[in-house]
This record gives C-alpha cells, sequence and structure tokens, in this order.
C-alpha cells in the first residue's frame, strides 16, 4: 500500500504540471486583460503596470525563437518560465486586482472557508444518505422504500441554485429562521451546506440501498439471523460494513462534486471562499488568483480521490490497490 501512496503521490507533478499549463494558457487566450475597462487607462501607466506584473514579456516562445541559438536564455524571460519558476518557490504570485495581496493571502483566508462548508455539506449527506439507505433497504418494496427513493430522485434532479433560492425565500424571508447571505457562525453555514449536500445525501441514499440490498442476501448475513441475532445488530455490526464501501469509493468524486459546486453556492450566499475568489478572478482577468484556485482544487481533488481509494482497503481486505 505504501509503494502504491507514494507512486500516486509521484504523479501529482506531472498532474499539477498539465493542469496550471492549461490554466495559465486559456484565461490568457481571452480578448482582454486585467487592467482592461470601460474607462481608458493612459499608457504610460498600463505600461508601468505590465512592467510591474512581467506582462511585458512575451508569453511563450514562437517557433522563430525556438530555431536560435539562445532559445533557453530567451525562456527564461517568458511569462510562463516566470511564472512557474515562483510556482516551485510555493508563491502563486500578486493578485491583479486585489491591490497589496498576494494570492497565497486569499487562498490562505478561503480555503478554511471553503473547507468548512465542504465538510459540514459532507457530513450533511453521510449522516441523511446513509441513514435513508439503509432505512429504505430493510423496509424493500414498502411505501417508506417508495418514499425515500422519490425524495432522492428529487434532490438528484433539483440544481443547487434552484434549492438555494428556495430555501431563502422559506428561511430568509418568510420564516426568518436564518440569515440571508454572509458568513458569521454556524447560522450562516446550515443553508448552505444543506444546498451542497441534498443531491449527495441522494446518490449516497441510492447507493447505500442497492449495496444494502446485495449485502443482506450474502450467506453470512443468513447464519447470523440463525443465531438469533437482533435486527438492528446485524444491519449496524455485520451488513453495514461491507454496505459502506460503494459509498466509500464515492466520496472522493462527491467531495470534488462538492468543492466545484461551492463556486455557485458561495457566490448565492455571499460566502468569501474560494468559489468567490475564482468566480471574482475569472470575471476580472485575474490571471494569477484563477490559477491559485485551480492548483489548489486540483490538489485536493486528488487527494480527496486517494484517500478515498485507500480507505476502501480498510472496510474491504478484498480490495487490492494496483
Amino acid at each position: 500500500m505504501i509503494s502504491y501512496i507514494v507512486r500516486r503521490l509521484l504523479w501529482l507533478v506531472p498532474v499539477l504540471w498539465i493542469i496550471g499549463t492549461l490554466a495559465f494558457v486559456l484565461p490568457r487566450a481571452v480578448p482582454g486583460g486585467p487592467f482592461s475597462s470601460e474607462k481608458e487607462m493612459p499608457p504610460e501607466i498600463e505600461k508601468n503596470l505590465q512592467r510591474k506584473y512581467h506582462l511585458d514579456q512575451p508569453l511563450l516562445l514562437n517557433t522563430k525563437q525556438l530555431r536560435q541559438w539562445h532559445v533557453i536564455r530567451t525562456f527564461t524571460e517568458t511569462q510562463y518560465f516566470i511564472y512557474m519558476k515562483s510556482l516551485l518557490h510555493g508563491d502563486l504570485g500578486p493578485s491583479f486586482k486585489y491591490k497589496d495581496r498576494s494570492v497565497n493571502e486569499i487562498l490562505a483566508q478561503s480555503l478554511p472557508i471553503s473547507m468548512a462548508l465542504g465538510t459540514l455539506a459532507m457530513t450533511f449527506a453521510l449522516i441523511v444518505g446513509m441513514s435513508a439507505g439503509v432505512v429504505a433497504a430493510v423496509r424493500r418494496n414498502s411505501w417508506i422504500d417508495y418514499s425515500v427513493m422519490s425524495l432522492a430522485m428529487t434532490g438528484v434532479c433539483i440544481p443547487n441554485f434552484v434549492l438555494g433560492v428556495l430555501l431563502l425565500m422559506l428561511f430568509s424571508f418568510h420564516l426568518k429562521w436564518l440569515p440571508v447571505a454572509g458568513w458569521g457562525g454556524v447560522r450562516y453555514m446550515l443553508m448552505p451546506a444543506l444546498v451542497l449536500g441534498a443531491p449527495y445525501a441522494a446518490y449516497i441514499a441510492r447507493l447505500t440501498r442497492g449495496s444494502m440490498l446485495e449485502v443482506i442476501n450474502q450467506d453470512y448475513i443468513r447464519t447470523a439471523k440463525a443465531k438469533g441475532l437482533s435486527g438492528r445488530t446485524i444491519v449496524l455490526r455485520h451488513a453495514l460494513r461491507n454496505g459502506m464501501v460503494p459509498v466509500v469509493a464515492f466520496l472522493g468524486p462527491a467531495m470534488a462534486g462538492i468543492l466545484t459546486g461551492s463556486l455557485v453556492v458561495e457566490k448565492i450566499f455571499a460566502i468569501p471562499g474560494m468559489g468567490s475568489h475564482f468566480v471574482n478572478g475569472a470575471l476580472n482577468r485575474d490571471y494569477t488568483l484563477v490559477m491559485g484556485t485551480v492548483l489548489t482544487y486540483s490538489l485536493l481533488l486528488i487527494l480527496f480521490n486517494l484517500a478515498s481509494d485507500v480507505a476502501q482497503t480498510f472496510l474491504d481486505p478484498r480490495v487490492k490497490l494496483e
């Protein structure tokens, strides 16, 4: 297992390099720049700003430069090399729009907020989804089973931005139980976490039901019933562990979906997390901020998928990591 983990971690380097290269090139392919605005900027000021952020340097080498003998020296003067060099030192660069703040400072402030929101959403999804799936499997083909699966299908189909607006109208404007937007405590986290976690609670409920139906028909479950064990003991001690394997395998993609889904939810509820900064960075053509958030999201998603794969081996020894 250790060798598998080491190999996966070593693959981080080329994967992040490819993602970083794409995140570097694609925003710059869009017309305009970080200093473009409706009000025309004096050419001298714009030239000084471009020099400050190395935007006056060539983006990449062209075909003619590749044929020259001093290609290495020329490459070290490109924007791509300058940024990748700073990236190797852990420096994500300065933000073009948030003056006097680096991307490292912005992400250090916003990442804990997004992680707290994502953790609460995933906790809600696991508790509600697994509980509903187990109940539906135990009460198979009953009205409880049909009701739970109908709710799960509804949760899968409703987009999170639609659910967010509906919850805002109900709990904030009509009942006035929860604040409309912002960030300041648990009360501010409840609605965004519910919006983020609801679709994944529905997926987990369906996965748990299908897995539990398969497990409770196994021979060792029938043996446990023959020994006179109670239904609760059979489900919680014997069936649930194997029934959790598909759910654990789903946690990596689910956490990825929660993190990327937070882009919309954080914008709806005005939460100062990574999602809001990514959207603002894309709208403002803040190249360094966009690249920093993309690389951070990518690193988290790779690590979550690795943790999900490793956790499966502890639940089911038959799972082998190759």
